[in-house]
């Protein structure tokens, strides 16, 4: 037996907190996994750390401590109550109720660890550490219920087919009382109880009592809910799971009973796709399998039982399949034989499909297991060559057998993109990019024949999370970041814009149905995506095959979703404020299918609109400068009389403020110095913006995130900056410059943005009036746009002047 470690004396009289002791951070006897069990009786994974036993001040008693072994944060501080059951289960697992509907679970990378634990919880309760569960005490109440609270244990009556009806009574009567819970269940293990019951069952079945079938029901539905892994082991041996079975196909609430037995041996096949020599583990299978059917059919809805009756249940499913994939992993024949048949070429299709469809259940097994666990699974299956299995399936005419090699596939890759792009990049020196591995997968996105596009959009979130930056390692040698992006550009990202440059061949797309639209609109989000994440990668891809120009065909579509995912597309690089795009999308003239749009959008007041307003309105409150130009000197003619919203003559004013900044040098350097002495901001906070700017992460930068300092960044990257509160601040030298701008353009003889609303009724636009809008609160404009206060037509001269100033 492992040698157990008493308590330092120092522990009992601490003021305060645990100290973890020295070396216990490293000491692989301490290491646990901490799990709770949630609402849909699932283990959750809380984390890996390292626990010991200290008394805790603040809980006044000895507790339970688990500090994250990454950090050293705490994981769980739990008090060990000496009214609550501990279960120590399979020699590494401790199992506690901490709360109503909150149970634990502490799993040990070593049974000396456990062993050790288990002393500290059964001295705190004054227990036998031999004991596998600490008896619940109970309080006075109970006491004064019971007369014989002394006696050793509960007396049972006699298991006769005459007294079903009093042992029903008997369990049910137990179930309210921890106490008599575990004294009921202690009895029920010592006398061979529950093979006496299923022996009666048969004779009832005999006789076609029904009356006793009934009680038989209830009598085993009542041992389930106390939840004691002593009494499942019995019940799911292989002799008594099937009778059990049986006795709960009679349930008094219903007219006929069900066929549960004939469903599990006759309907129910089990398929060996690959012989299992081990008779242990096909034994372990065939009860897992049974044990969940019980779970997930035969038994209540969990609704009807107390809270956490059936946790012990759970876990049981859950530490089965756990112990399912251990031996299976070990088992190097079977693997090896499982990957030979799935690629050789003479294995039939249904055999195939039968092969596939396991090593996808192998993979959901493996969820269960810890990190360390999950992590040696999968490089088995790697070092088994998994992903080139991958390669040869996906590349089939089985559509079943494809879509369960994309389950397997999204597997990998959620648990470890880096050794999936790892594959790719070193295959990509081998072979030709068509029957490359992620060009597979963009392939089957493509053709995807469902109307609702599901399966495209489950590969286009893999191919999302193989491009992502942010889950790339990066080493002293190497950059996979660099060089994985580098690949993808050149063997990849043709094969994904096929289509959108397919459809984009003329002014508007060749093809607008709604499958096609979907596919163009996942595509666009993940080019959206990679504008956001990475830096020349996408810029040269963007510039060189004209990209932007293709996309904004899509503006013209039918289809408004893909219209404003292709706006979206332009407004992420407009938000990098990129110089190279600026130059681009003024040379090709970019903005000219995006205010042909506005216009053609008319006098609606929806999305389209608000977006497109926005996306000017961004270029005037961050004074794009180049931009701002090109807009004006291209398209004012166009967009001057949309009075409803003060965006465009902003932008106009913005424009007459930088030509006479450029016509007369000397006011504007005049206007520096009257800034400077006008309007001093503390030196401190000067030098703290500046610090932040040269502290930013260059791989920040690259992602094209704005460098801002924290009171002025936005909540998300497509917020609009309120302009209101970026320029409140300079609001009274804002005011004076409009004066003295005003006046100057009066005096050339230019003409005067004096922000006028037209009341006329004929006007250059259909955008100006909007008389459907006029009962509105607010006119067109996304939130954060400085949008006139009333409807087109509605407004007075002043309160638009007013809108205007405020708005610099």
């Amino acid at each position: 037996a492992p040698a157990r470690r008493s308590a330092p004396p120092a522990i009992g009289s601490r003021s305060g907190g645990c100290a973890v002791p020295a070396g216990s951070m490293t000491d692989t006897r301490r290491r646990v996994k901490v799990y709770t069990l949630n609402e849909d009786r699932q283990w959750d994974d809380r984390g890996t750390g390292h626990v010991s036993s200290c008394y805790v001040e603040r809980l006044k008693g000895m507790s339970l401590l688990v500090r994250a072994e990454s950090d050293g944060s705490l994981l769980l501080e739990s008090k060990i109550n000496p009214n609550t059951a501990y279960q120590k289960q399979q020699d590494t697992l401790i199992v506690w109720s901490e709360a109503e509907n909150y149970d634990l679970a502490l799993s040990f990378q070593e049974k000396a660890g456990c062993d050790e634990i288990w002393e500290k919880i059964c001295q705190v309760q004054g227990k036998d550490p031999s004991v596998d569960i600490t008896q619940d005490l109970v309080d006075e109440s109970e006491e004064e219920r019971f007369d014989d609270m002394s006696s050793p244990g509960l007396e049972l009556p006699s298991c006769e087919l005459s007294r079903l009806e009093e042992i029903a009574e008997l369990v049910a009567s137990s179930l309210p009382s921890p106490l008599r819970r575990e004294k009921l269940a202690l009895a029920l293990e010592n006398e061979g109880y529950i093979k006496k019951l299923l022996e009666i069952f048969h004779v009832c079945e005999d006789l076609e009592n029904i009356e006793g079938l009934h009680h038989l029901y209830e009598i085993i539905k009542g041992i389930f809910l106390l939840n004691r892994t002593a009494l499942f082991e019995v019940m799911f041996s292989e002799e008594c799971i099937m009778d059990v079975i049986g006795c709960l196909e009679y349930d008094p609430s219903l007219s006929q009973s069900r066929k549960h037995r004939e469903f599990l041996t006759k309907t129910a096949k089990f398929k060996e796709v690959i012989p299992i020599s081990d008779p242990e583990l096909k034994q372990k299978i065939h009860q897992t399998y049974r044990v969940q059917y019980i779970q997930d059919m035969v038994l209540p809805t969990p609704s009807v039982f107390e809270e956490n009756m059936l946790s012990t249940l759970h876990s049981f499913i859950f530490f089965n399949k756990v112990e399912i994939v251990g031996m299976l992993q070990e088992d190097e024949k079977f693997l090896t034989d499982l990957f030979a048949q799935l690629t050789d070429e003479a294995t039939d299709e249904e055999k195939r499909q039968e092969l596939v469809n396991f090593l996808k259940e192998f993979c959901a097994f493996s969820q269960t297991l810890q990190p360390q666990n999950r992590d040696a699974f999968f490089k088995t299956l790697s070092n088994m060559g998994i992903l080139p299995a991958l390669e040869v399936i996906l590349g089939m005419d089985d559509a079943q057998v494809r879509s369960a090699a994309t389950d397997i596939f999204s597997y990998l890759v959620e648990y470890n993109p880096s050794m999936v792009r790892e594959f790719v990049m070193q295959e990509a020196q081998q072979n030709d990019d068509d029957i490359l591995l992620i060009n597979l997968i963009i392939e089957h996105m493509i053709c995807d024949t469902d109307p609702e596009l599901g399966g495209a959009v489950l590969l286009m979130g893999l191919l999302r999370t193989l491009v992502d930056p942010e889950n790339m390692l990066a080493t002293a040698n190497k950059t996979e970041k660099t060089e994985f992006l580098g690949f993808f550009y050149k063997h990849c990202m043709h094969v994904l814009t096929a289509p959108l440059l397919a459809n984009t061949t003329e002014d508007k797309p060749s093809k607008d149905d709604f499958q096609t639209a979907q596919l163009l609109a996942l595509i666009l989000e993940l080019l959206t995506f990679c504008v956001e994440h990475h830096t020349y990668h996408i810029k040269n891809y963007i510039i060189n095959k004209d990209i932007l120009r293709r996309v904004l065909v899509l503006m013209a579509s039918k289809h408004a979703f893909l219209a404003l995912c292709a706006l979206r597309f332009k407004r992420k690089i407009i938000g990098l404020k990129d110089e190279f795009y600026n130059r681009y999308i003024m040379k090709s003239f970019l903005f000219e299918p995006v205010v042909k749009a506005f216009l053609n959008n008319g006098s609606r007041y929806n999305l389209m609109n608000s977006a497109i307003i926005e996306m000017f309105e961004f270029i005037r409150v961050e004074d794009i400068k180049s931009l701002t130009a090109h807009v004006i000197e291209n398209y004012w003619k166009a967009l001057e009389d949309v009075d409803y919203v003060q965006t465009f003559k902003g932008l106009k004013l913005r424009f007459e403020q930088q030509r006479e900044r450029q016509d007369n040098p000397k006011l504007d350097s005049m206007r520096s110095i009257l800034r400077n002495h006008r309007y001093r901001r503390d030196a401190r906070t000067l030098e703290d913006e500046e610090e932040m700017w040269f502290n930013t992460d260059e791989d920040d930068m690259e992602d094209g995130e704005a460098v801002v300092p924290p009171s002025d960044k936005p909540k998300n990257d497509e917020d609009i900056m309120d302009p209101i509160s970026k320029f409140m601040e300079r609001k009274k030298l804002k005011e004076s410059e409009e004066k003295e701008v005003l006046l100057k353009t009066n005096l050339s003889g230019r003409q005067s943005p004096s922000f006028k609303l037209s009341f006329s009724s004929g006007t250059k636009s259909n955008l100006t009036s909007q008389s459907s809008a006029s009962n509105l609160p607010g006119s067109p404009g996304s939130p954060g746009s400085p949008g006139s206060p009333g409807s087109p037509g509605s407004v007075s001269k002043s309160t638009s002047q007013m809108a205007a100033i405020t708005t610099k």
